[in-house]
This record gives structure tokens, sequence and C-alpha cells, in this order.
């Protein structure tokens, strides 16, 4: 299968990893939360999990997105995880200045544990590039959204119907 090619600001990056495909069991991963503390995709065994993969929290895109999943987050029956490559005191900031608090915001800055699992690492830029993943009960990638340019935001309605076909 070909690579898929996403751009930045309309010009091409190269994604690096091995990006699994709907279907297959969801690889685990380890992030740190805002407190620094290891955290595992296992943590969140047997509930639906989306996650909201983004480039940086310091961008307007990134924050539309969180803000967006923060508020629908509210009202799912489902896990909902922002991953960038934040450090974690720049995330635990953004959280408490956009009081976020219906979400899990985490970084993949230290290995890149989550962003190489999922095939999502932008070479160019040490960067995750914009995507959705939801993970069903039984630990299977149920959908996968890779935003084409990672200046634009996902398609929203498209993600939250996935999750609510899946009860969340």
């Amino acid at each position: 299968m070909p690579a898929l090619k996403i751009t930045a600001n309309g010009n091409p990056v190269t994604l690096e990893g091995q990006m699994p495909s709907v279907g297959d069991k969801a690889l685990d991963f380890t992030v740190l939360d805002i407190n620094f503390a290891p955290v595992s995709l296992l943590n969140f065994k047997g509930n639906i999990i989306i996650i909201s993969a983004v480039p940086s929290l310091d961008t307007s895109v990134c924050q539309l997105q969180t803000t967006r999943f923060n508020q629908e987050a509210a009202s799912l029956d489902a896990m909902v995880l922002t991953i960038s490559m934040d450090l974690p005191f720049a995330q635990k900031r953004f959280c408490e200045s956009f009081n976020i608090h219906n979400i899990k915001t985490l970084s993949d800055f230290k290995d890149k544990s989550f962003s190489l699992s999922y095939g999502v690492y932008i070479r160019e830029l040490g960067l995750i590039a914009r995507s959705v993943w939801i993970i069903d009960k039984a630990g299977t990638i149920a959908y996968r959204q890779i935003v084409p340019d990672i200046t634009q935001e996902p398609d929203y309605d498209d993600v939250l119907k996935a999750a609510r076909a899946l009860g969340a």
C-alpha cells in the first residue's frame, strides 16, 4: 500500500512509522500526562477511545480542535484523548487557560511512541499529523481520519457519527 501523502501549508511532508488500518488491533503506546507521568493506551482498556492528534496546542486550528472535542466529550460515553508533541507543562497551561476538563491531554514528545506506532510522525517538523482515531471497547481501530493538510480541521461530524455508532 503506498504511503499516505499529507501536506503542511500545502507543502508535502513525510510521515514516519507504520500506520494501522481500520480493523487492526490498536497498538499500545506510552505518552506523558500533564504531570509527566507515563500513560499507556492500556490504561483506557474496555472503553471507547477517541484520539484527537494535533501538531501543537499553540496553534489556532489545534486550539479549535481541542476545545471542540472537549465540548463534545461532555455528551459522549468515551475517553477522549488529545495527543500532541507539546511539553506536559504547556499542555497543562493550555487546559487551564481554555477550561479543558472533559478530555485528557497527553504528550508524545519524549519517545514519539504514539506518533511512530500510528504512522503520523512528521519527519520534517517533528510534529504529529492532524488525525482522529476511534478505538472500540475490544481494542480494535474502528475509525481513522487523517487530515490532508495539517492546517485544516478534521470532519467533526464524521468523527462523532462514527463514535455514536459504537455507542459513545
